[in-house]
C-alpha cells in the first residue's frame, strides 16, 4: 500500500514522528511538507530532532492568505497525486495544509484519511474550524481522538468510518518527554529553576490581529510580575512591534525552539498560558494547570476535567487564572494508551 502523507505546520510535524514511523515498517509512505511553516525554528528543528523522513517533495508555499495559501497548495498537489498514484492520503489537524490535502484527493477519488478528527470549538469565524468540518465531510477514515470527537460527528450525521483511536499528539508527547530528560539543556541554558517560571505562547490569528486583545494579552502578563519564558512566534514579534507593545522585564523573550526544548520548558513549567490547540493538550498529558487565552476551545475535555480555564483576553482574568487557577484533582486518561500510531495503521490494513 501506498500512503501520501500532507504536512506543514508544527502539530502535524509532532504527529507524523508518530505515524510515518509505524507506516514506514510495513508500507510505502511518501511525505509531502506544503512549507506553510518554512522558518527552521517551526519547520526544519523538528524533522532533524523527531528523526521525521526527509519529505519527498517541498512546496514551498510559505505564508500568505487563505485563498492564495491554500490555491497554491490545491495546484501543487494535483500534479504529485497523479504522478504518485497513492491509494490513501493521509492529513492532520485543521491547517490550510490539511484542507487543500484532503481536498485535492477527493477530487480525484483518493480515500482521505483524517488523523485528530471530529474535532469542534463551534466557532466558524475561526479558519481551523472550516477546515476541519470541511476535511471530515470528505474523508473516508476519520480517527478521532476522543468521546467527545465522536459524538460531535455523530451529530453531524457522520457515522461511518469513526474510528476512536485516541491522540497520536500523546504517542508523540511521551516519546519526546524520553528524549527531553536526556537531552535538553534549555533550563540551564535560561537558568530556570524547575516550577519556579510560567510558559507562554501566543500565536493565534485572532489574537495577533486584533491590536486590542494582543495588547490586553501583553499588559496582563507585564502585570502579572511572575518569571514568564515566552517562545515568540514570528507572527507575533511583528505584531508586537507593529501596534507598539512592550514586554516588561519579568518576560523572557526567547526564538520559537525546537519539539525537545518545547516539551523540556513545559515539564518543568509550574503554569502554561497559551492560545495554541497543541500547547493546551501537551499542559494537559504533563499535568500543567494551563489557562488558555481564547473564547473556546476544541479541547473542552481538558476543561472538563479541571486543568484548563478559558479566559479570552480579558487582562483580569489572565491575571486571576495565573495567580490563583491550581487544580488538584486527578486527570482522568482520556487520550488514549499512547498506542494510536498503531491502531491507525491496523484500521488502514484491513
Amino acid at each position: 500500500m501506498k500512503i501520501l502523507t500532507v504536512v506543514g505546520a508544527r502539530p502535524q510535524f509532532m504527529k507524523a514522528a508518530a505515524v510515518s514511523n509505524v507506516i514506514r515498517q510495513k508500507h510505502k509512505e511518501i511525505l509531502v511538507h506544503t512549507g506553510q511553516h518554512y522558518d527552521g525554528n517551526m519547520s526544519k528543528v523538528f524533522f532533524d530532532e523527531l528523526k521525521i523522513p526527509k519529505p519527498d517533495y517541498n512546496l514551498g508555499v510559505g505564508s500568505g492568505n487563505h485563498g492564495k495559501q491554500t490555491g497554491t497548495m490545491l495546484i501543487k498537489l494535483e500534479e504529485i497525486y497523479e504522478k504518485e498514484k497513492p491509494d490513501i492520503v493521509l492529513v492532520y489537524g485543521d491547517t490550510n495544509s490539511t484542507l487543500a490535502g484532503a481536498l485535492c484527493a477527493s477530487k480525484l477519488l483518493i480515500p482521505v484519511a483524517h488523523v485528530e478528527a471530529g474535532l469542534r470549538s463551534f466557532n466558524m469565524t475561526m479558519p481551523e474550524e472550516q477546515n476541519r468540518i470541511l476535511t471530515d465531510h470528505i474523508s473516508k477514515y476519520l480517527f478521532v481522538p476522543t468521546t467527545t470527537a465522536e459524538k460531535n460527528l455523530n451529530n453531524e450525521g457522520i457515522k461511518k468510518g469513526v474510528y476512536n483511536v485516541g491522540d497520536v499528539m500523546y504517542d508523540s508527547v511521551l516519546r519526546i518527554s524520553k528524549l527531553a530528560k536526556e537531552n535538553s539543556k534549555i533550563l540551564e541554558k535560561f537558568d530556570l529553576e524547575n516550577n519556579k517560571y510560567i510558559l507562554t505562547t501566543i500565536h493565534r490569528a485572532e489574537n495577533t490581529n486584533d491590536p486590542k486583545r494582543l495588547k490586553n494579552i501583553v499588559e496582563a502578563l507585564n502585570e502579572s510580575g511572575k518569571r514568564i519564558m515566552l517562545p515568540l512566534h514570528p507572527r507575533t514579534h511583528k505584531y508586537i512591534e507593529d501596534y507598539g507593545l512592550a514586554f516588561s522585564d519579568n518576560i523572557k523573550i526567547i526564538e520559537p525552539v525546537g519539539p525537545i526544548d518545547m516539551i523540556a520548558l513545559e515539564m518543568h513549567a509550574c503554569k502554561i498560558v497559551t492560545d495554541s490547540g497543541g500547547v493546551q493538550k501537551e499542559a494537559f498529558f504533563m499535568h500543567k494547570p494551563c489557562i488558555t487565552m481564547r473564547d473556546e476551545t476544541e479541547w473542552v475535555e481538558t476543561v472538563e476535567n479541571g486543568w484548563n480555564i478559558i479566559v479570552g483576553t480579558n487582562k483580569d482574568k489572565i491575571i486571576h487564572g495565573i495567580n490563583n487557577f491550581n487544580p488538584t484533582n486527578k486527570q482522568e486518561e482520556i487520550f488514549g494508551d499512547g498506542t494510536a500510531a498503531e491502531k491507525i495503521l491496523d484500521i488502514l490494513d484491513c
